[in-house]
């Protein structure tokens, strides 16, 4: 039995990396929930997975999950785990999936968090970061996505955590998920912390960035806080959002919601054009799922440069003045 833990947005609908873990999960996963080996399975494994969902369960959620392929959803609602809490939330997984051979979420801050609980409360081994299995067992990135391990879990239940854009979001015959709810206790010891508040940032300030398209990056490049405006007018025509190294956020020249990178947001855009960034192995982490890679930089033996598919080698300020000037043309 392999179960996903399913995070939702505020909206109530399922969110992108956690329907790539589901992906993943039907079509990487066998479905009695162990990595294929090749004394398992010959060809490639497919299974229906079960999800988890804390908190509210939204019809578009239950619909979103059934077009994905998830045969049963475990909804667990209770007034303590209303507010997240790691060590309350990972114990009421443990206890309604006794039977899971694999459990596993996306590698968000959540998920990772959670899935390190859920495998300390069960003795089991995890494995974190991982981006395919096969016949040869799991394979996970590491040191930021520059090298990968290959690997195998021993034991009756293994915890994963994919990474982000692993794989592409792949709807399959709708289902109709059978929804099972939970009388819980929840144990006073495990709620010792939780959050007590939380605070949305200004829509402006999250810009789409992981559901974009298109997204133009900045750094250190730009030269200073004043430096964006021709970026900025390239996202607005392209309709995309705006992503820059973790130098720009240091510097205090954008909000940290727009940092891309093993510390920021991992994207998957079908286009990134890279503006005056070098390259560093922590961005290249966050953007190894662009479709179409393009650099705009000065320096022609970056990174950035040598792994684009397309490079200008130029200042920034200039080159993208002039795409931006020819856009305006073309489009009267």
């Amino acid at each position: 039995m392999t179960i996903v833990f399913v995070e939702t947005d505020p909206a109530g609908e399922v969110t992108l990396t956690s329907a790539e873990a589901i992906t993943f999960a039907r079509t990487q996963l066998l479905p009695d929930g162990g990595a294929a080996t090749s004394r398992e399975v010959s060809g490639p494994p497919s299974g229906s997975p079960e999800a988890v969902v804390i908190g509210e369960l939204s019809d578009a959620a239950v619909e979103e999950l059934g077009r994905l392929g998830v045969s049963i959803s475990h909804h667990l609602e209770h007034p303590d785990l209303a507010e997240y809490s790691a060590a309350a939330w990972a114990q009421a997984i443990v206890d309604v999936t006794p039977e899971a051979g694999t459990l596993l979420a996306s590698g968000t801050p959540r998920g990772m968090e959670l899935m390190a609980h859920a495998a300390v409360r069960t003795g089991a081994r995890m494995a974190a970061n991982v981006v395919a299995a096969d016949e040869e067992g799991l394979l996970r990135q590491v040191h930021g996505g520059t090298a990968f391990e290959r690997l195998s879990l021993d034991g009756d239940l293994q915890v994963l955590t994919i990474a982000g854009h692993a794989c592409t979001p792949e709807e399959t015959t709708p289902t109709t998920p059978e929804i099972y709810d939970y009388d819980l206790t929840v144990a006073e010891a495990d709620l010792t912390t939780r959050v007590q508040r939380t605070e949305a940032e200004a829509a402006d300030d999250a810009s789409g960035l992981t559901s974009a398209r298109a997204v133009v990056g900045a750094g250190r490049g730009v030269g200073s806080e004043n430096g964006f405006s021709e970026v900025l007018e390239l996202v607005d025509h392209l309709g995309g959002a705006l992503g820059v190294s973790r130098v720009v956020t240091g510097l205090g020249w954008r909000p940290h919601a727009e940092q891309v990178g093993q510390t920021g947001s991992r994207i998957s855009p079908d286009v990134y054009i890279a503006c005056g960034i070098s390259g560093a192995i922590q961005h290249m982490a966050g953007i190894e799922g662009a479709k179409t890679l393009v650099a705009i930089n000065t320096d022609e033996e970056s990174t950035m440069v040598q792994r684009a598919d397309y490079a200008i080698i130029g200042d920034l300020h200039e080159v993208v003045g002039a795409v931006n000037e020819e856009i305006a043309r073309r489009r009267g």
